[in-house]
């Protein structure tokens, strides 16, 4: 599927890569440095960038979903996001999980909402068949 209209275009320049490098957003917002996971250097991971990105994005998807079903999420709802970097032989391969907090929330009623954020969210559809994702309501 091809985007008919851009809402927005994010513009960030990277230099150096994951291991010392930096990325700056064209506005300022974003000015960051890269740090290996799990090395002294004071820095973020592509992983963590991930994970927030994906988790705030999929925010917004249960703020539709639930919209679309009539139903006030919980001013707490939250999403513990896990992005796994692994290997299998010689390739390098993401995995994630998304746990979706509710609080208030029926579970049976969670669990579409969560579905239904996962068949919106961007970032879902960007990953859909690419990587093991796993979606749980804590």
């Amino acid at each position: 599927m091809l985007i008919e209209k851009v809402l927005y275009t994010a513009k960030v320049h990277t230099a150096g890569g994951r291991d010392g490098g930096c990325a700056k957003s064209e506005d300022g917002n974003l000015d960051l440095d890269f740090a290996l996971p799990g090395s002294k250097k004071v820095g973020v991971n592509p992983e963590q960038l991930l994970a927030a990105g994906w988790s705030a994005c999929f925010l917004g998807a249960l703020a539709i979903a639930a919209a679309k079903q009539n139903v006030s999420l919980p001013p707490s709802r939250s999403v513990d996001a896990e992005i796994d970097l692994g290997t299998a032989g010689e390739e390098f391969l993401l995995a994630a999980r998304l746990s979706v907090s509710l609080p208030g929330i029926d579970r049976k009623l969670g669990e579409r909402l969560i579905e239904a954020a996962h068949q919106t969210c961007p970032y879902s559809k960007a990953v859909r068949g690419n990587i093991e994702v796993s979606l749980s309501l804590a």
